[in-house]
């Protein structure tokens, strides 16, 4: 069985005093960004799903159709 590792807090790096850089563990930063991707997605979904839906007849479609594109 394989054992949970405790996580880091992270650590902040100062510059003047002041914060500057954050370092994490790899696989937290990696948690972050699919939480971000996902994030993204879900706008992209909300804002498309507020626009009318529009539909065009099938022989248009094959026209432009290129199936190795």
């Amino acid at each position: 069985m394989r054992r949970k590792r405790k996580k880091k807090p992270p650590e902040v790096v100062l510059r003047g005093g002041k914060p500057a850089a954050v370092i994490l563990d790899i696989d937290e930063y990696r948690e972050m960004l699919e939480r971000l991707e996902d994030m993204e997605d879900l706008k992209m979904l909300e804002d498309m799903r507020k626009k009318p839906l529009k539909f065009r007849p099938l022989d248009d479609f094959l026209k432009e159709y290129s199936p190795g594109v």
